[in-house]
């Protein structure tokens, strides 16, 4: 894949591990991103890093940042079940927009843009989700800004056929340079003693995607002929799973000390909606959310029968393979996740 590609949200999370396959593999890679110390690493590794927040960017910041692009990879998100509208709006959609109108503006040939399976959920038990379905409404002010970015490049797409955009929702990405999945966890643990109270002990099923599984799936967007442009498609690791067969996995060879406390669902929804009260009035995000605790609770589980067929997308990681992958990495930079 010889072709300058530019990757967004690079200095942490998915971004940081796409940039670091790319540079493994002596493509020329531009990076983009708002933590300046993860710039210097990404530059130390041979990718060109321009530090910028998309929100704010001007006309003349994205003409630079595009110049000579021949694929985007747009990892860059507000991620969090918590915060204002106005700050999702302008980080998700806002920036998206304008970023898809420079592309196409600079000749870019493909548009790779990183979604979210947030957008399915509505308190329901939901198995084999499709990438057609759409809940009544949005359980939240992420997953609602993410359909509506989908939106925005869907229309760009139509618009402008020289330009091919493919959308990827990787559900429940985790390992190398995670700062949402297991951070979250981690923190949970810590604030509760070892004690981690989960809905349904947590044996709710789920789907997890390793991240090096995403990035592969990036790539195949990237390359693959027969995707039309404006297309969404569900990655996962194609192992339906249970939270608390993978905990016990990670946190036991993380040599942690926990208890998995089962909690009735109503007590912990019950707190979540008074912690998000008090948040509205602290400012400050709540340890539970309804969502997060809804997320514990409910089976969700995804196709990808459609990445197999028009990407031909299949995991290179099993889940143990990146559970293992994972725990060698939290070991070796255990300062990160305050282990």
């Amino acid at each position: 894949m010889n072709i300058t590609t530019l990757v967004t949200g690079a200095t942490s999370g998915l971004g940081r591990n796409a940039a670091e396959f790319l540079a493994r593999q002596g493509c020329t890679v531009r990076t983009t991103g708002r933590n300046r110390a993860a710039g210097e690493a990404l530059k130390a590794i041979g990718t060109e890093f321009a530090p910028l927040d998309l929100a704010s960017a001007s006309s003349a910041d994205l003409e630079r940042l595009l110049q000579g692009v021949d694929a985007v990879w747009h990892c860059a998100a507000l991620s969090s079940p918590w915060g204002a509208w106005s700050d999702f709006h302008t980080a998700n959609v806002l920036a998206t927009s304008h970023l898809a109108h420079a592309a196409v503006a600079k000749g870019v040939r493909r548009f790779v843009h990183i979604s979210t399976p947030s957008l399915y959920f509505d308190f329901n038990h939901r198995l084999d989700i499709e990438e057609t379905f759409r809940p009544a409404r949005y359980v939240n002010h992420y997953a609602s800004t993410k359909a509506q970015a989908e939106d925005v490049i869907r229309t760009v797409a139509a618009a402008n056929p020289d330009i091919t955009f493919v959308t990827l929702r990787p559900r429940g990405i985790f390992g190398p340079h995670d700062r949402v999945l297991l951070p979250r966890i981690l923190r949970l643990l810590r604030e509760r003693g070892g004690r981690l109270p989960l809905p349904r002990a947590g044996t709710a099923q789920i789907d997890l995607t390793y991240v090096g599984n995403v990035v592969h799936a990036m790539r195949l967007a990237t390359t693959c002929r027969d995707v039309r442009s404006g297309e969404a498609f569900n990655i996962t690791n194609n192992e339906s799973t249970c939270l608390r067969d993978v905990l016990d996995a990670l946190l036991t060879r993380l040599g942690m000390v926990y208890r998995i406390k089962d909690v009735p669902y109503p007590v912990l929804d019950l707190a979540a909606r008074a912690m998000q009260r008090w948040a509205a009035v602290s400012g400050r995000e709540p340890l539970l959310t309804r969502y997060s605790v809804g997320a514990l609770n409910y089976d969700m589980t995804l196709s990808t029968r459609k990445a197999q067929q028009v990407l031909g997308y299949q995991p290179r990681w099993t889940l143990q393979q990146s559970i293992e992958e994972t725990v060698n990495w939290i070991k070796a930079h255990g300062d990160d996740y305050g282990l």
